[in-house]
């Protein structure tokens, strides 16, 4: 049963385009997500955040995903967003990426599981989820260093999306569906 703070619309009480829209993010990632369900009381928002999320998935092609994914797990992980965490990993582990580094994110500083791109991309999302944000000019020039002016960009939009998405989530109670170990549970089971 779903933990959210406001419930999930169930599929029998959405309406024509919800359920539309239900049926594609099925299709698209085998289960409803759990924050399109809640976000389905407003259907304005759902589409409009669905197009958006589409559209920057698309246009994310500048950095390695390891270094992309790795820096939005760490925010998910940072705010404290179990739903982002789980869903993170899923799309790690879909992607080919080694899933098991995740267990030491905590200690990615010294952990030989990260390589020192990954810990730039890491320390940047941390010194962007800080309140108040603790970037530095120093940090963006070696992160233009290693991705390019594109990749600096890109990392640092993935990062503010993932803590858009992260905090509206943690507000709503929204929490692990299951994904990240094939187990996904329906919101209105």
């Amino acid at each position: 049963m779903s933990t959210s703070r406001i419930p999930a619309v169930a599929p029998e009480n959405a309406g024509f385009l919800t359920k539309a829209l239900y049926w594609f993010a099925k299709r698209k990632v085998g289960e409803v997500p759990e924050p399109f369900a809640v976000g389905a009381h407003h259907t304005g928002i759902l589409v409009a955040s669905g197009i958006h999320e589409m559209l920057a998935e698309k246009a994310s092609r500048k950095l390695p995903a390891n270094i992309r994914e790795i820096a939005v797990y760490r925010t998910a992980w940072t705010v404290g967003c179990s739903w982002c965490v789980d869903f993170g990993t899923m799309l790690q582990r879909l992607g080919g990426l080694d899933i098991e580094r995740l267990q030491h994110i905590a200690d990615y500083e010294t952990s030989p599981h990260y390589t020192d791109d990954e810990r730039a991309a890491i320390a940047y999302a941390d010194a962007m989820t800080a309140t108040p944000m603790t970037v530095t000019d120093e940090q963006v020039a070696d992160l233009e260093k290693r991705f390019g002016r594109a990749g600096v960009v890109e990392l640092t939009y993935q990062i503010a999306l993932e803590n858009s998405r992260a905090r509206n989530n943690h507000a709503l109670g929204i929490t692990a569906q299951g994904f990240g170990t094939d187990s996904c549970r329906v919101p209105w089971a």
